[in-house]
């Protein structure tokens, strides 16, 4: 795989989400799955793991240390702290905490799970917006000061966030989702990430799911499954959004790859200081992805894309209003 920039490091022009393993898209998979899903990323090309102290309760930055604490060398680790889930009334209740105090808890939890005395990356996965978001980022730069994260991040900011946490302590990464399909961080912050030498992280980078041209029904989706919540897969509304698919999954075909790469590809070639973070269970998926950073692209396939599939041409919100009133992300 080729490789990009994230702050001190060279990573894999392809990074590996791996919440999907233990959190938002139905049951965790089992412990022989996972295992044979996290090494066939890492035999790919994958260099750069990506979990998050959420993420099934703290059952996946468990996973990912059992899994990768004898590869340690081999990859970029990153993980999230910020966001949590705890128990209220005997019921699993999502909470936003950026207070130091908090951040430098998780902090040492994840290091405990993730088998490891150092997080390469570690972002603020939610700016917890009753907090000076200089007052988290002053924390996690404790962190750095003290050696227990090499550099900070964080996930669906604005630019202007991004500056005002820039000017306490260098941002390594942002993430936020970015796809055909969610092109918010257009408006602005993939400007600033450039203009600062910031890394740009994309999750959702196949608008979860959407863009592998694999997903027909809605209703098959599991009970717990994070997108039944989002506008864009309420049933009628997603019906309409797959009449965009015919003439995508024909240029998928111009373009000789797979829809899932074609997606992948179009990030890849949109700027080089983006990296997508795919994330999947199967290892058949994980090494289709992996095949998008040798895909080219031309001048014509890249204009058609962004002409099927914009803001204007998708229906429906990416969050409900409870998970939009959670992000600081600009929007359309």
């Amino acid at each position: 795989m080729q490789q990009r920039a994230l702050g001190e490091w060279r990573v894999g022009s392809i990074g590996l989400g791996c919440m999907n393993l233990d959190h938002g898209y139905g049951p965790a998979v089992n412990e022989a799955d996972g295992e044979r899903a996290l090494l066939a990323a890492l035999d790919a090309g994958y260099t750069l793991m990506d979990t998050a102290t959420l993420y099934g309760g703290g059952q996946n930055e468990a996973r990912v240390g059992r899994v990768l604490q004898h590869r340690r060398k081999d990859i970029v680790l990153s993980s999230k702290c910020g966001m949590e889930i705890t128990r209220v009334e005997g019921k699993p209740l999502r909470v936003i905490d950026g207070r130091p105090a908090t951040l430098m808890r998780q902090c040492e939890d994840s290091l405990r799970r993730l088998n490891t005395d150092v997080i390469d990356l570690y972002y603020l996965h939610r700016w917890d917006k009753t907090v000076p978001i200089e007052d988290s980022v002053g924390a996690l730069s404790r962190l750095v000061e003290k050696g227990q994260i090499r550099a900070i991040g964080l996930s669906e900011v604005s630019a202007a966030t991004l500056r005002r946490a820039h000017a306490v302590h260098p941002i390594t990464a942002l993430q936020t989702e970015y796809s055909l399909w969610s092109r918010n961080p257009e408006i602005a912050v993939l400007q600033a990430c450039q203009e600062l030498g910031v890394a740009f992280v994309a999750f959702s980078p196949v608008a979860r799911g959407f863009l592998c041209d694999v997903l027909r029904d809605v209703g098959t989706l599991d009970a717990k499954d994070i997108r039944r919540t989002m506008p864009r897969f309420e049933p009628g509304t997603y019906a309409r959004n797959l009449a965009l698919l015919a003439p995508y999954r024909k240029l998928a075909e111009q373009a000789d790859c797979t829809p899932a790469q074609l997606a992948l590809a179009w990030l890849l070639h949109k700027a080089p200081h983006i990296i997508p973070i795919p994330g999947s269970q199967s290892v058949a998926h994980i090494l289709d992805n992996a095949g998008a950073d040798s895909v080219v692209l031309g001048v014509d396939v890249m204009d058609a894309l962004e002409a099927l599939i914009n803001q204007h041409t998708v229906i429906g919100e990416r969050y409900d209003a409870q998970a939009t009133s959670e992000v600081d992300t600009e929007a359309f």
